[in-house]
């Protein structure tokens, strides 16, 4: 192969979609809802094209909403001044951080609670 050689990938089912697409197949598709909005750019990227699918359609990975879940339960837990509630609250808010380190990306983990840090100091 020489230096002006190119290496050159067609993606045979983007080309297919794409013609489908203008030919009118997917005008009629019946379904729940409104019609997903698929990126014009199908170049293989599973993963970036997932994420914008699912952001264009108000779709939330399950890790983040538990992220969410999780930032609410510890405001919550801010206004909790009982010993033995504070206590199991901080045990089901750190349940919940493990279930989410288990279903998150590497970076976004989250540190368990500390109990010392919510209870209340007794002087």
């Amino acid at each position: 192969m020489s230096n002006n050689d190119e290496l050159y990938y067609q993606d045979h089912i983007g080309e297919i979609i794409k013609r489908s697409e203008k030919e009118g197949m997917f005008d009629n598709l019946k379904g729940k809802g409104k019609p997903l909005e698929l990126d014009g750019d199908l170049s293989y990227n599973p993963d970036r094209l997932l994420n914008k699918v699912l952001k264009n359609n108000n779709v939330l990975p399950p890790w983040i909403q538990m992220d969410k879940d999780i930032e609410k339960m510890k405001e919550e837990l801010a206004g909790y001044t009982n010993e033995y509630n504070i206590r199991k609250y901080v045990e089901e808010i750190n349940k919940k951080i493990f279930n989410f380190n288990l279903s998150c990306p590497p970076p976004a983990q989250k540190r368990k609670l500390k109990l010392e840090d919510y209870l209340p100091n007794e002087s």
